[in-house]
């Protein structure tokens, strides 16, 4: 029997109503932040979610995760639907499922000690005794490259590569199956980034985590991840494995993200492509429909183009 992925999103959608005009005559217009988005992260791999700002990144993995709930769709962790379970039920979903924000700041209690802050999801789920609790906290601060000494300490004493290292211990401390990690280092210089790439690296093939991560720097993304979605207005538009997406992107917002990848050495640089919305939208990828053996349609769809490279595409006749 086929294990069931980690975790799976079937046309998960989110829809805000905003409301518009003075106190007399309120209207209410409808924005989309995710449309239809359905993933599936593999056990034992890293799923890389990419896009510019405001492209449904971040919504999607906090729907995926139950901290937003989503206007239609299912979310399933281990062949289990979770989209409607209420707070008991999903309790136990809660252990299995973690996140890393991409603030570690305003993500740490600033009074709270960091053995207090990688202790609590122990406490909340009732693990241990206080004294275990405190001891596991500490054991996980040196898996992460921290010195046990700094329990005691409090998050401002930390830079920011230290605190990142604080919430990787803490969202694994549970030994989950599924980790999303919301851009974890984005407001890291360099240096620091590669070192928390390393220890997410390390971590993950040591625990056999999945991850879903979320970034927009698509150079971590490359060096991460096993696949790569691409979204777009808060659509998936392009699917594939990582290098697929890098030597061979079918989408033409997938191509303009590549574009503007910065090139270290003049004979590599580029030029870069500045399309507005509207343009790539009017550049959506047309495909016969009898080629692919489906019918035609007037609606962009994800099509498959085999070897697990999806693009989507409007199918004329």
């Amino acid at each position: 029997m086929t294990e069931a992925p980690a975790l799976e999103l079937r046309g998960l959608t989110k829809t805000y109503r905003l409301r518009e005009g003075g106190a007399l005559r309120p209207t209410h217009t409808a924005l989309h932040a995710v449309r239809d988005v359905s993933l599936t992260l593999p056990r034992n791999a890293i799923l890389g979610l990419v896009g510019e700002s405001g492209s449904g990144k971040t919504t999607t993995g906090m729907m995926a995760l139950r901290l937003t709930e989503p206007t239609a769709g299912q979310i399933i962790v281990g062949g289990t639907d979770i989209t409607h379970l209420g707070h008991g039920a999903l309790k136990p979903f809660r252990r299995r499922m973690q996140v890393v924000f991409q603030d570690s700041y305003s993500a740490l209690d600033p009074m709270f000690t960091l053995a207090q802050i990688v202790a609590e999801p122990l406490h909340i789920h009732g693990l241990g005794s206080p004294r275990e609790q405190t001891q596991q906290a500490l054991d996980w601060l040196e898996r992460v490259g921290l010195h046990r000494s700094y329990g005691g300490r409090y998050p401002h004493e930390l830079s920011g590569g230290q605190r990142q290292r604080v919430a990787i211990a803490r969202a694994l401390i549970l030994r989950p199956d599924v980790l999303v990690a919301d851009e974890p280092t984005s407001a890291l210089d360099v240096s620091v980034k590669a070192q928390i790439i390393n220890l997410l690296q390390d971590l993950q093939a040591e625990m056999g985590l999945s991850i879903l991560f979320i970034s927009h720097d698509l150079s971590v993304v490359r060096s991460l991840t096993d696949r790569v979605a691409v979204m777009f207005n808060g659509r998936v538009v392009e699917e594939a494995p990582t290098e697929a997406i890098f030597t061979d992107a079918r989408h033409p917002y997938t191509r303009a993200l590549l574009d503007a990848i910065p090139a270290l050495h003049p004979r590599d640089r580029r030029v870069r492509t500045f399309a507005s919305r509207d343009a790539l939208e009017a550049a959506t990828p047309r495909m016969a429909a009898r080629d692919l053996g489906l019918a035609p349609s007037d609606v962009a769809r994800l099509v498959d183009l085999g070897q697990g490279h999806r693009v989507e595409a409007l199918l004329t006749s």
